[in-house]
């Protein structure tokens, strides 16, 4: 890897390597129970918890986005909230373990003061805890960052990815920077992270959905790569790529699943309709993987596909 010779390409670009490389895929729609008719998308990956398979989703009505996230639990392959668990008024959740104890992240908006149903900003927020009944908030990002994920390190550190915007970031780029343990979470530490040049052109964006530790110490993060169209729509793809944290050396992205993996359905507006939101992935260990995701801001789906980190170890 190295650190300013990557070729930053296109989402175009992307697209035209990811087309020319077909790979045997399997596809599977998540269903949901005990929410109503609201929709339940943007998915963490499955993760165990107390003897049992959880997965944390993002709950709204279709023409809101005023959310909760809920945990829930699958039973004869249908996924319900899980029973005497707290739901959280927040969109897009994630999660990691750090030194064994549970890290949820997910973004609350905030409203106009003059218009409570006005969304004028967003603010990352971060519990932790041993256990699920028992998360307490620790950690609040600046205002605006979306994308704001951790990771333990090899050596015990905490590798910080974020999502800057405006001055620094445009319409959003990642940074990532190193703390020695979860105290050290304040803002400074998000506002001061290294961007890592290169990563997108400039009238695209995009962010850091989840990270993986390596077997050679590095990092594969899941994330999402994303464009305007001359009309005004969005087009997110899931993307993959590596870093060494030591020194920021990064390797070059990859799409790795495009809205045209999964069967046509509803979506929140039409100019979401070709989105992918990268939850989670669950490498299988036999050169496979399991990609969540949230699909046109409507529906949850897994793609089985190959493992995009194998050529990164």
């Amino acid at each position: 890897m190295t650190r300013n010779s990557i070729k930053t390409e296109s989402c175009k670009q992307l697209l035209e390597t990811f087309y020319a490389n077909p790979r045997i895929t399997k596809v599977q729609k998540l269903t949901f129970s005990g929410v109503g008719k609201r929709d339940v998308y943007n998915i963490t990956a499955p993760f165990q918890y107390d003897g049992e398979e959880v997965i944390l989703g993002r709950v709204e009505e279709r023409d809101s986005e005023f959310s909760q996230v809920f945990f829930f639990t699958c039973k004869d392959q249908v996924w319900s909230p899980r029973i005497h668990t707290h739901t959280y008024n927040l969109q897009d959740p994630c999660m990691t373990i750090i030194k064994g104890e549970l890290i949820i992240g997910g973004v609350e908006v905030i409203t106009a003061v003059d218009n409570p149903s006005k969304i004028v900003s967003w603010v990352t927020q971060f519990y932790r805890g041993f256990h699920i009944d028992s998360l307490c908030h620790f950690s609040s990002g600046p205002g605006t960052m979306k994308d704001i994920r951790l990771i333990e390190l090899i050596d015990g550190r905490v590798g910080v990815f974020t999502r800057p915007q405006g001055a620094r970031g445009g319409r959003g780029q990642i940074g990532f920077t190193i703390i020695n343990s979860l105290e050290e979470l304040n803002e400074q530490t998000f506002i001061n992270a290294e961007i890592l040049r290169e990563q997108f052109v400039s009238e695209e964006w995009g962010g850091a959905n989840e990270a993986h530790l390596l077997g050679n110490g590095h990092v594969g993060v899941l994330g999402h790569v994303a464009c305007f169209d001359p009309v005004g729509n969005k087009h997110y793809y899931s993307m993959v790529f590596s870093i060494n944290p030591e020194t920021c050396e990064k390797t070059p992205m990859k799409v790795i699943a495009a809205r045209s993996d999964f069967p046509r359905g509803p979506g929140k507006r039409p100019d979401l309709e070709d989105v992918i939101f990268s939850g989670g992935l669950i490498r299988s260990g036999n050169g496979r993987a399991v990609l969540s995701v949230g699909v046109s801001d409507a529906e949850a789906y897994q793609i089985e596909i190959p493992d995009p980190f194998i050529e990164y170890e």
